[in-house]
């Protein structure tokens, strides 16, 4: 099969990648690079797909309708899409609100109007987010709860994503399933993430801030569990029931919340090195605590969070440490 990735530069993009390689697939990854972290990361997870047998890249914004019909007309094998390329951060999306409108809401558009010409295409699934849940407070979060209280810009394109593919569902018996992650984490991760601003501030010396004295909560996923359910995910396209459109929505998370300050001292013990901490309220889009019920994707696919905190932290630590040495190796060569 031939898997059409968008965002395969990214971080949970690049690793689907490697898994869809590892069991034979074909991949067609697409990404633009954008620089709104170190384009030096995104660049060194390419690498490390290119000498990959069955991998094609191609660099292309996925809102250029030019560019992706041309794609799609030249990848007549599609059997598959993976669509992960969003502009992400939800506080970035109060600095650059047009960023988010071009890459979320104008290139989903763009993405089910490809999928949709497709010949073959048995199956689209897409990057949502725990976000879209924003101030609900019972947990844990179920996938029919009310999502009409978004806390951010970003929360609201990630939920018109998921409406925009209900539409397509219905009106083109599109088969889609969109993925709600849970504060994904692990080796080669994104540099905006809290525990990844965390640890350089930790190596630099630099204080964290700390929103509510470390009391918040998050349901930190790790990586490799994410992609267990994308791809498993992907392997089992909806029919649809009662002649309703073949869409679906399901969380992918760890059912198990931990606080900010377990977070910390997990990365201290990790790196050897303690925090310096800088306290201040939280941020009006930040929400208390997030808890993924996954139930639905467990029946699906079985589906099982593997990776305690704890242990996802070390790996993450391990890899960083070893990324950061390469960065320094190559900063010294350079008379930096």
């Amino acid at each position: 099969m031939t898997i059409l990735l968008t965002g395969v530069a990214g971080f949970i993009g690049s690793h689907v990648a490697r898994a869809l390689l590892d069991r034979g697939e074909r991949v067609v990854g697409l990404d633009s690079v954008n620089d709104y972290y170190d384009v030096r990361l995104k660049q060194a997870r390419l690498e490390r797909l290119a000498a990959r047998p069955g991998f094609r890249f191609c660099r292309l914004d996925i809102s250029d309708r030019a560019a992706m019909a041309e794609l799609a007309a030249a990848e007549r094998g599609i059997t598959g899409i993976v669509h992960l390329a969003a502009q992400a951060g939800v506080r970035h999306s109060m600095v650059a609100p047009f960023d988010y409108a071009a890459a979320n809401l104008m290139g989903h558009l763009v993405v089910l109007e490809t999928a949709r010409h497709l010949r073959g295409l048995r199956h689209l699934v897409y990057a949502s987010s725990s976000s879209v849940y924003g101030g609900n407070r019972k947990l844990p979060f179920a996938e029919a709860d009310r999502v009409d209280t978004p806390l951010s810009l970003y929360a609201a394109t990630k939920r018109a994503d998921e409406l925009m593919s209900h539409a397509y569902g219905h009106l083109y018996g599109l088969p889609q399933t969109g993925l709600r992650f849970f504060t994904v984490y692990g080796p080669w991760g994104r540099p905006d993430m809290a525990y990844f601003s965390f640890a350089e501030a930790i190596l630099r010396r630099e204080p964290i801030t700390v929103y509510d004295d470390g009391r918040l909560r998050r349901d930190f996923t790790y990586v490799d569990d994410v992609v267990a359910g994308v791809v498993g995910s992907l392997d089992r396209p909806p029919a649809g029931e009662d002649g309703g459109a073949p869409v679906r929505l399901l969380n992918i998370g760890n059912n198990r919340p931990e606080t900010v300050s377990t977070l910390i001292a997990l990365l201290e013990q990790a790196l050897g090195r303690k925090a310096l901490l800088r306290h201040a309220p939280r941020p009006a889009a930040d929400v208390e605590e997030t808890c993924a019920a996954v139930d639905a994707i467990g029946a699906l696919c079985g589906f099982a969070p593997r990776t305690p905190l704890a242990e996802g932290i070390a790996r993450f630590a391990a890899w960083f440490l070893d990324w950061r040495s390469g960065e320094n190796d190559e900063t010294a060569k350079k008379g930096g």
